[in-house]
């Protein structure tokens, strides 16, 4: 049985590497904008048989809750790691054998990206791996079974989980996917993200807001949110 694991934090507190040029407010604003595109985009996949949110959050537990996704409420949050295992322990003892924790802060995610990841996932014992934009970190990472080896998210992830992989003997899968490895840490992320021109609605809202669209796409953006002839605004 496949499973997708999101883990949330409070996004009250989101992306403080990004705090010499955002406000909390504004972080708390682009990691909800980019929480609701990820959260349109996940909802619509079909290689997942369950859908795990591991969260203290209130709005995300709601949202979670509204999409028929189950949650693992958590009392504290000690790390990502301990998060993610402590969810994979619980998975594995529903009947989940194949796990991806997969994080919010991927908002060019789509469909067939998740499908991807499930799609090169090998016989247990095997893990699926897409790395960061910079191959140091784990932006998506797959476990059959889930809880063949711990996490180790934080800086170089990568490598450490590798290495893991191989310390226990699975089989491993390195898989490179442009959207997923577009994560938002820093202001270089960020500034990247802006430049795309498959932004999805919430995300790309924001960014116009924030003035960091270039006039190309901010110009795109404006010119098909009303079609002449109609009353109804549209979306691509």
């Amino acid at each position: 049985m496949n499973g997708l694991l999101i883990p949330v934090k409070d996004l009250r507190h989101a992306k403080q590497r990004l705090a010499p040029a955002l406000s909390q407010s504004e972080r708390t604003a682009l990691a909800e904008a980019m929480f609701d595109d990820f959260c349109a985009s996940v909802a619509q996949i079909r290689c997942a048989d369950c859908i795990f949110v591991i969260t203290n959050y209130e709005p995300a537990i709601d949202r979670a809750r509204s999409l028929g996704w189950e949650v693992l409420r958590e009392t504290a949050q000690e790390s990502e790691s301990a998060s993610v295992d402590a969810a994979s322990r619980i998975c594995a003892g529903r009947g989940v054998t194949s796990l991806a924790r997969v994080p919010i802060d991927l908002p060019l995610i789509t469909p067939a990206d998740v499908e991807q990841v499930f799609a090169a996932a090998r016989p247990a014992p095997s893990a699926v791996i897409v790395p960061s934009r910079s191959g140091t970190g784990t932006n998506a990472l797959l476990r059959s079974r889930p809880t063949l080896f711990p996490s180790r998210f934080g800086p170089n992830s990568f490598p450490k989980h590798s290495q893991e992989a191989r310390n226990c003997g699975a089989d491993l899968v390195v898989l490179r996917n442009e959207r997923i490895e577009l994560d938002v840490d820093d202001w270089d992320d960020l500034q990247l993200l802006a430049t795309r021109s498959d932004l999805p609605a919430a995300t790309r809202s924001w960014l116009g807001r924030a003035g960091l669209l270039p006039p190309a796409i901010a110009a795109s953006a404006s010119a098909y949110a009303i079609r002449p002839n109609s009353g109804d605004a549209l979306e691509e």
